[in-house]
């Protein structure tokens, strides 16, 4: 990718995998749909079930050839995350809240203003988290162990 087309991403993505999305322009014009993939290298996403195209597919050894309706990427800019309360198209900003926790929120004419969740489907982990400490793992009793006394400057080095 030359710079002039890294100059042309998306550096702040409004809308996430699991989002629930309008299209605002296209050959589904009006339809929603789930975000079932972003591919922010081509400032793209994949709906589920809409911009179906045919594609035709040549056989191998491993699978059968054919003709396959599959789901094309849709520009980031033909679609919206629909308004949880409206259910209409919107914009998205983000908030702050009493707590500080980062939430977002729909803007534009005719929206509720209302907090737009984040999808269940980013909660979930991919890999799950080590339990049991591994073989290159330090003990917790050396991590524990107290090393430096602010006061006495104890355990500082000679520099």
């Amino acid at each position: 990718m030359g710079w002039k087309a890294a100059e042309k991403l998306i550096r702040h993505w409004k809308v996430l995998r699991g989002d629930n999305v309008m299209i605002i322009r296209g050959k589904d014009k009006g339809e929603s749909g789930t975000i079932k993939r972003v591919i922010r290298s081509q400032n793209r996403v994949i709906v589920e079930g809409k911009n179906l195209v045919k594609k035709h597919i040549k056989g191998g050894e491993g699978h059968e050839g054919g003709i396959f309706t599959v789901e094309a990427p849709i520009h980031a800019s033909n679609v919206q995350v629909v308004d949880p309360v409206t259910g209409k198209p919107c914009k998205v900003g983000t908030r702050y809240l009493e707590d500080g926790t980062k939430v977002r929120v729909s803007r534009g004419i005719g929206a509720s203003g209302s907090i737009i969740p984040r999808p269940e489907i980013l909660k979930i982990r991919t890999t799950p988290r080590p339990t049991v400490a591994g073989a290159k793992d330090t003990p917790m009793d050396l991590v524990r162990e107290k090393t430096y006394d602010a006061k006495t400057g104890k355990g500082m080095p000679e520099l």
